[in-house]
Parts: C-alpha cells; structure tokens; sequence
C-alpha cells in the first residue's frame, strides 16, 4: 500500500505551500522594495542572506507540507529527522539570513524587546529550549500533542521558538547583543548536547515501543487526522503504520532516536568549528594590535 491513497491534499499540502509563498514575497518585498521605506538605517539584502531565506522556506515545506510529513505520522525515524532539521538546522540559517535592520525593528517593540532580552540569556535559553525538547518526548504528553490539533500546533510554534532562543547568544549579528565569546560559545554548545542526549538515549534505549501515536491503531489513526482529513481516512481500510513501515516498532524508534543524536552532533560540530576558528583569528588580531606600533612597523636589521 502506497501514500498516494491518502490524496493530493495530505501529500503536498497545498494550503501550506500557499502560506510559505506568501511570507516569502511579503519578505522579499519588506527587505528589497520598500526597505528605506521602512527603516533609515536599512542595509541591502546581500545575495546570501536572499539564499538562506529561499532555503529556509524550501526546508520548511519539504518537512511539514511534503510527503515527509505524512511519512513522519508513520514512521517515528521520519519523525525525529523532522525535528532534528526543524529545530537544529532551520533556526540558526533563519537567524542569519534576516538582514540585521529587520530584527531591530521586530526588536525594537518593547515587549517583545523585554522578552527576548531574558529568554535569549544563554542559560536560560538552554534549559527552556532542552526542557520543551524532553518534555514534549515523555510518553503521556507526545501522544497527547500528536492527537490533538490544537496542542500540536501551539507545541511546534513554541519549540521553533524555543529553538530561535537557544541559537540566538551564538548567532546573531547585532552588536548590541553580542557579549557572549571565545571559549563560554564553545560551553554552551557542549551544554547544549549534553542536555539533550538523555532525551535521545531514552528512546535509543528503551526495551518497548514507547508512543502509542506510533504503536495503538486507534491512537495512530487519530494522530493521522493531523494530516489528513477525516473523510479520507474513513474510507480506508487501514490497521495500523505497519501496512507501510516494515521496520519493526522498537527498531523504528531506536533509529530515530540515533537519527536525532547524529544530525546534533553533525550541526553542533560544524557550529562548533566555526567558533573556535573565529575565536582563533580575534585572538590572533588582539595579539597583533597588543604590539608596539614602532615593532610593527620597524625592520628587523641582520646581525653584524
């Protein structure tokens, strides 16, 4: 049995794609046409930050409108990978590709500004993004988001915020929130996957299928409402995700779990270099600066 049998309209998720369209003009649009319009102090949209939005947008639709996200309701190895680039990847390439003039605007709103002045503190946005992280994987209350359509969307936004929080302190390009360097950059990621490796090695580990969404025909039937409509899966003869996945439940879960640890390490490693190479080349210009002028500019005479 093949996922075309749940419709067009579970598959490619039109309404969303619609939606990703929409922002991605409206944003192309604020940042190119009307930018000196809306801010004095506008900068122009460099060709890379233009890539890393059209590639956000790109990586958005393919893991919540595509056939991935339908897959993702079946296969909880899919699912975990949704999660490993929604949270990990697409963040930090949002963070940068919207142009600096356009977060102080959104930051320059005083509520907003309070807010984010405290959830971005790193450690707090490291306990807040890791804790929504493990709690939204205890049993009771995944299978409770992924039933209810309502609890899950409200669940996804925050942890996509949560997940903006914890990128933000490394990330981020404004010089008024830049005091976060060297080496506390290169703690807070190994912090970072430090507390999220119980989470993952909870359901690496586990001796039984632990989600119901994922295990009980009835639930799983429920959870696929998400996704697609209810008079489409009324007339269908389904048992369970087993008619499309023929990895075993446990294997499945097993290899989400050591999907997401190993898509973290990858990201957290690259960041990581980045970091310290960055720290090696200020270390290197302070040292340089740190010498007397008349050194640096003087001949160094051979011995007589």
């Amino acid at each position: 049995m093949t996922l075309e049998i749940f419709g067009f309209r579970a598959l490619w998720s039109p309404f969303f794609l619609i939606t990703i369209l929409i922002v991605g003009i409206l944003f192309f649009v604020a940042a190119t046409v009307y930018r000196e319009r809306l801010s004095n102090k506008s900068e122009k949209l460099t060709k890379t930050q233009a890539a890393l939005f059209i590639t956000v947008l790109v990586l958005l639709y393919i893991i919540k409108g595509s056939p991935i996200d339908l897959l993702g309701h079946i296969m909880f190895s899919v699912h975990m990978t949704q999660m490993a680039i929604l949270y990990l990847v697409i963040p930090p390439l949002l963070i940068v590709a919207v142009p600096n003039w356009i977060w102080r605007s959104i930051l320059s709103i005083r509520i907003i500004k309070s807010v984010f002045q405290f959830v971005t503190k790193p450690l707090i946005a490291l306990i807040v993004f890791n804790g929504t992280f493990s709690f939204y994987h205890i049993p009771i209350i995944f299978d409770a988001v992924k039933t209810d359509m309502f609890l899950h969307a409200l669940y996804t936004i925050l942890l996509f915020f949560t997940a903006i929080f914890m990128w933000w302190p490394i990330i981020n390009k404004l010089e008024e929130y830049q005091g976060f360097y060297g080496i506390k950059r290169i703690g807070y990621i190994f912090g970072n996957g430090i507390l999220l490796t119980p989470a993952c090695a909870l359901i690496i580990f586990a001796e039984a299928p632990m989600y119901s969404t994922f295990s009980n025909p009835t639930q799983w039937l429920t959870a696929m409402e998400l996704c697609v409509p209810a008079s489409t899966l009324s007339g269908l003869n389904i048992t369970g995700p087993e008619v499309f996945n023929t990895m075993p439940l446990l294997e499945d879960q097993k290899t989400g779990g050591i999907i997401m640890k190993i898509i973290q390490e990858i990201v957290y490693g690259v960041v990581l270099a980045h970091i310290f190479f960055q720290w090696s080349r200020q270390e290197n210009v302070h040292a340089v600066d740190e010498i007397p002028a008349e050194l640096q500019t003087s001949e160094i005479k051979p011995v007589q």
